[in-house]
């Protein structure tokens, strides 16, 4: 028999070895692997370590996937509708051209995930929608197509609130429910709630997603990131399943301003199968970046809209929230204007929402030829291939039969719409009579919902300024609650101002730094 001392040392000594091997496994499996570190990085850092060679493409797109696998279904985060197959394959094919080159175009290797409304030449695009399943788009999208260009890889599609329907929650029938990084048992907002959880929870560098009242701006807000929603004109809504065509705007969510700003300004500019983005040319600067400044808040001045700070709904500590970015902005050399408002205000957005679904999604349906699905809204209605909860909106879109140009009020563009152009007016006026640059306020007056509540005070405060009169607005992080949920703080500007609004946002960040990645999702692997 064995002496049970010598025993007891014997199986010691065998774990110290197989702690020993282990540790040794884990240090090979990490050094097998690229060192970078993906976690709340940046295009610039990217590049840099594309530049210094200790980073390829296809390492940072292999970083990106695991996470897809480790952290998606798992959390029940459910931001990803599809990842690209031929993701690597084009990462190969940047590394290439860069050991060829030398030269990295703007957005060379970088990951980008893309909403589900986009048009892609090589992915479905579905709105998600049950109903459009495995629709694939003839050509990518005006932005998608510009993001292509500069050397961004689409990592994949994201998922939304089944055709953009809901500015509270991202549900679809193609894809289920999104939550949010941030605190699992919330809504990441919509319709872009997708895109959004992605950015945030690190599992693409930046993104892109669509706004019509809200859905930019909402899911970035409650995400802890930046999102950019365009002047009208600015960018081109050439290939977006549209929602309220004349309301709107596809755009960049990512982590930083600057990282924003760079996917914006390939973005921006002239589309010839967009008309209104006629209204761009010669106001699109070659260089964005420029603008982006330490100092850019010393002496700007600001109007603090106090309706959607001093009401009744308010959550206290959005409101404690937006008092301090008050204070910071301050603090950075703004001149204060507080109150700021709009006369008139609610006379004005009365009545100002056109229902132009059907006849716009029914355009779409056309583009796409006989490959589409379904050719109609009506189609889309018998199919019965949608969520409960866009029933009536769908219902509601079928009776609008009078074409938009000869409603009354008018639903045009919001460049020639009586009641668009009175109430820009009104803002531009108000602004001039207030000596002020911009104005801000709370993204949402409330945090997150818990998912399944849609009758809490939603706090939505965006739904009527940029959307209705085509200014220029961007949220930025502003903080977050007691329990970790973030907020945001939106800046609104003059037409085709976006280059002073990106600096005063980058001057509030830099000086603020509110950006934090999700606690369940801040390890490089699971």
């Amino acid at each position: 028999s064995v002496n049970p001392m010598l025993k007891k040392i014997t199986n010691l000594h065998i774990v110290s070895i197989l702690s020993i091997l282990v540790i040794f496994s884990c240090y090979r499996n990490k050094s097998s692997k690229s060192q970078f570190n993906v976690l709340e990085t940046t295009i610039a850092e990217v590049h840099l370590a594309f530049e210094k060679g200790e980073l390829t493409s296809r390492q940072l797109v292999e970083i990106y996937l695991a996470r897809i696998q480790a952290y998606d279904q798992s959390t029940k985060l459910n931001a990803i509708v599809v990842v690209n197959p031929n993701a690597l394959k084009i990462a190969d094919e940047l590394d290439a051209e860069y050991k060829k080159t030398g030269l990295l175009r703007p957005l060379h290797g970088i990951p980008i995930i893309v909403k589900d409304n986009y048009d892609t030449y090589d992915l479905p695009t579905t709105g998600g929608s049950l109903a459009m399943k495995g629709s694939i788009a003839p050509d990518d999208a005006f932005q998608v197509e510009k993001i292509r260009e500069a050397g961004a890889i689409i990592l994949g599609k994201s998922n939304m609130a089944e055709w953009a329907f809901s500015a509270y929650k991202t549900e679809s029938s193609i894809a289920g429910v999104t939550r949010n990084p941030y605190d699992l048992s919330r809504v990441p907002a919509g319709s872009s709630g997708g895109t959004a959880a992605a950015v945030a929870a690190n599992l693409a560098l930046a993104g892109l997603g669509t706004d019509t009242g809200n859905s930019i701006r909402g899911p970035s807000s409650h995400n802890n990131l930046v999102g950019i929603r365009s002047t009208m004109g600015a960018t081109s809504r050439d290939g977006i399943i549209p929602l309220m065509l004349r309301n709107d705007i596809g755009g960049p969510f990512a982590r930083t301003v600057e990282d924003a700003v760079r996917i914006y300004e390939v973005i921006a500019g002239y589309d010839p199968n967009d008309p209104i983005t006629e209204r761009s040319q010669g106001k699109i600067p070659e260089d964005y970046l420029q603008y982006l400044s330490l100092n850019n808040l010393k002496g700007a001045h600001i109007g603090i809209l106090r309706r959607y700070i001093d009401t009744a709904t308010a959550n206290p500590e959005i409101v404690t929230l937006t008092e301090k970015a008050i204070a910071d902005l301050k603090a950075a050399g703004a001149i204060i204007v507080d109150p700021f408002d709009i006369p008139n205000y609610d006379e004005l957005i009365d009545g100002i929402w056109c229902n132009v679904f059907q006849h716009d999604v029914n355009s779409y349906l056309a583009s796409l030829g006989e490959n589409a699905p379904v050719k109609s809204l009506q189609e889309v209605k018998d199919s019965g291939l949608y969520l409960p909860y866009i029933e009536k909106m769908i219902d509601g879109s079928l009776k609008k039969t009078v074409p938009p140009d000869e409603r009354d009020p008018i639903c045009i563009d919001l460049y020639h719409s009586p009641k668009n152009i009175a109430f820009s007016k009104a803002v531009n006026d108000a602004m001039d009579a207030a000596n002020i640059d911009a104005f801000i306020y709370p993204t949402w007056s409330n945090p997150p919902r818990l998912v399944g509540d849609m009758e809490s005070p939603a706090g939505d405060n965006s739904q009527y300024i940029s959307p209705h009169t085509g200014m220029p607005a961007i949220t930025v992080p502003s903080g977050f609650t007691k329990n970790g949920l973030p907020a945001g703080i939106t800046f609104i500007g003059r037409h085709f101002d976006e280059p002073r609004i990106m600096g005063y946002v980058y001057a509030y960040e830099q000086q603020t730094s509110h950006r934090k990645s999700p606690p369940g999702f801040a390890q490089l692997s699971k």
